[in-house]
């Protein structure tokens, strides 16, 4: 449940959402949507503030269940699925002679003294 890019619900685990609802049994999809609502309930109360949505990964899980792909393939699957795009950033890395970075700020302190790993 939620996501560093998108701060409203994954467009993406909307149309998963629809895909679960027609390839599982209408019990399976039920308990889908029960375990979805309680778990944002149990997270907006204990963070009132920040509002947290469904992800691609919890209804990608039912889609891949309800076709009979084995729990334990789940993660293989995602990071299959992703290989295309890690191997794109590759190659315009190398096409460029340059890494591409995040565009973040460092804002933690930065008067810190290293310590040895045993010192800390």
């Amino acid at each position: 449940f939620g996501h560093r890019v998108y701060k409203a619900e994954d467009p993406r685990a909307e149309i998963l959402r629809g895909m679960a609802r027609e390839a599982s049994t209408p019990e399976f999809f039920e308990l889908s949507r029960r375990t979805e609502e309680r778990a944002l309930e149990m997270l907006h109360e204990r963070k009132p503030g920040r509002r947290l949505y469904t992800n691609v990964e919890f209804y990608s899980a039912a889609v891949l269940s309800a076709v009979g792909l084995p729990g334990d393939m789940f993660t293989p699957t995602f990071a299959v699925s992703r290989v295309a795009g890690w191997t794109a950033h590759v190659l315009e890395q190398v096409a460029n002679n340059r890494l591409i970075r995040p565009q973040s700020e460092f804002i933690g302190p930065l008067d810190k003294k290293y310590a040895a790993i045993e010192a800390r």
